[in-house]
């Protein structure tokens, strides 16, 4: 088999560092991590000098100082050389620069690239591109390059690469620059804008954006919405672009790109062999003494303006409002985990999310009643502990390109629980037929479509979540990432 190798910013594994100098590691999470797992059996490739390779070899970002110390301490960045137990890949963890790393990774990927494709700005004020925003640019592109030649560096003949997400929208070019040999993926797990709103772009940029995914040999998405907009964008775009809608195909400048749509499920069965272990189960009893018999609303996210947090605390305040027959019989479990805090955007919706929920319950709390148990800190047991609890899980988010949530909480629950769904959510595409579907904007919508929830009868709703994780498990991380690279062929 070809050598693989993955670029992310994130990797598989991150470090602390003590005040002693120790370092801590711990394993990372999420479907890229796990869809990594099973790809190809431990082995070695030729690299162009003749030295041996590993067959998989992931390139990721150093995040934070732990991450630094170890990528300086370890063999150039190779952590598994270091002795570190990474797993059976390989990876390389890359020591940018700080500065060029804040500046790529706040500056553009998360502060004009998400708030693109999330349509998060509000326009009135925000995006303001200017003198300061090209010098994030120039990072953003210094911090694509850097992933671009540590990869044509590592790679073998004609191995495959498969470079994940919106920090890296420049890497597929620049690599293919470096190493025409090579066969290139690019998966966006964001949604993807309407050309109107890409448009908000300054135009080089966002030609730029656009021609460094059409690098590669294959662009994907995770719903046809998502590839349909990325394909109109292409068209308004691109001067001289060939686009076939009926094959999805890109052609510029004589290459050719095929667009796909590849979905990323859970794997249902390491998901409920992690929520049978006993830090769950105790976490899941002091849940249940905490609300009693109460039904239970829950929903987890983090602290993402595009999650919609607020607005689904003001539904639940709005049942609350409009059936009060509700008030002592219901209990809203909302964790909510802090999310890039170096932005004061995210920093100010986080205070917002607590006074919202401060305010719910001071307006509707009793001596006996607690009607909103809000948590913002990571506590993935305790979020397991509440999947298995619910009766409603709520998922809202504004715009969504996937949202493993809705998937993870109808496989975990243990007597099944309805699901509110918004239909901006990539994830409606698959789960909209048993889901009660809301528009995110839309509060009262939401209020009523939690009623309905609650009124559910438990034998409707029970087959409703046995048909979500039925959905939710029909592509695994496994097959999601094994699906890009086949894709290559």
């Amino acid at each position: 088999m070809s050598q693989v190798l993955v670029a992310s910013n994130r990797g598989p594994v991150s470090f602390s560092l003590s005040d002693d100098g120790a370092l801590t590691m711990r394993r990372g999470g999420g479907g890229l991590v796990s869809g990594l797992a099973g790809v190809t059996e431990a082995g070695t490739a030729t690299t162009t000098d003749g030295e041996k390779a590993p067959e998989v070899l992931w390139v990721c970002a150093a995040l934070g100082v732990g991450d630094r110390t170890a990528s300086r301490r370890a063999p150039d960045g190779r952590l598994d050389l270091a002795g570190h137990d990474v797993g059976r890949a390989a990876v390389r963890m890359l020591d940018i620069p700080a500065a060029t790393f804040d500046r790529a990774y706040n500056g553009v990927a998360n502060a004009t690239l998400w708030f693109v494709h999330h349509l998060l700005y509000d326009t009135p004020s925000a995006p303001h591109f200017d003198a300061k925003a090209r010098r994030d640019w120039q990072s953003y592109e210094a911090y694509n390059a850097a992933f671009a030649d540590a990869l044509a560096r590592d790679a073998a003949p004609g191995a495959k690469a498969a470079i994940q997400d919106y920090h890296l929208s420049l890497a597929p070019r620049m690599l293919r620059d470096r190493r025409p040999d090579l066969r290139i993926v690019h998966f966006s797990h964001t949604p993807w804008a309407p050309p109107e709103y890409y448009g908000l772009l300054p135009d080089g940029i966002g030609e730029r954006v656009l021609d460094g995914i059409l690098g590669a040999d294959h662009a994907a998405f995770l719903c046809d919405r998502w590839a349909e907009a990325f394909l109109d964008c292409c068209a308004a775009r691109l001067p001289g672009v060939k686009i076939d809608r009926a094959a999805r195909t890109v052609t510029r400048g004589g290459r050719t790109t095929t667009i796909g749509v590849h979905g990323l499920g859970v794997d249902g069965e390491s998901l409920r062999r992690r929520a049978a272990e006993p830090d769950v189960a105790a976490r899941s009893l002091a849940l249940r003494e905490q609300v009693g018999d109460r039904k239970l609303i829950v929903r987890i996210d983090r602290t993402e303006l595009s999650k919609n947090i607020v607005r689904g605390l003001a539904a639940y305040r709005e049942l609350l409002v409009d059936h009060p027959e509700w008030r002592g019989r219901v209990v809203h479990l909302a964790f909510a985990y802090p999310s890039r805090y170096d932005l004061p955007a995210y920093r100010e919706y986080t205070a917002a999310v607590r006074r919202t929920a401060a305010r719910i319950s001071e307006e509707f709390g009793t001596p006996s009643w607690e009607p909103l148990i809000l948590q913002v800190n990571d506590d993935y047991p305790r979020s397991l502990a509440a999947y298995g609890l619910a009766d409603v899980l709520l998922v809202n988010p504004i715009r969504d390109g996937m949202n493993l949530v809705a998937k993870e909480g109808p496989v975990v629950s243990e007597r099944g629980c309805a699901l509110v769904l918004s239909r901006e959510a990539g994830a409606a595409a698959e789960l909209a037929g048993d889901a009660l579907m809301v528009n995110p904007y839309d509060v009262s919508q939401t209020a009523e479509a939690l009623h309905r929830a609650l009124l559910m009868p438990g034998e409707e709703r029970a087959a409703r979540s046995r048909r979500l994780a039925d959905a939710a498990t029909a592509l695994p991380p496994q097959r999601w990432f094994a699906d890009q690279l086949a894709a290559l062929d």
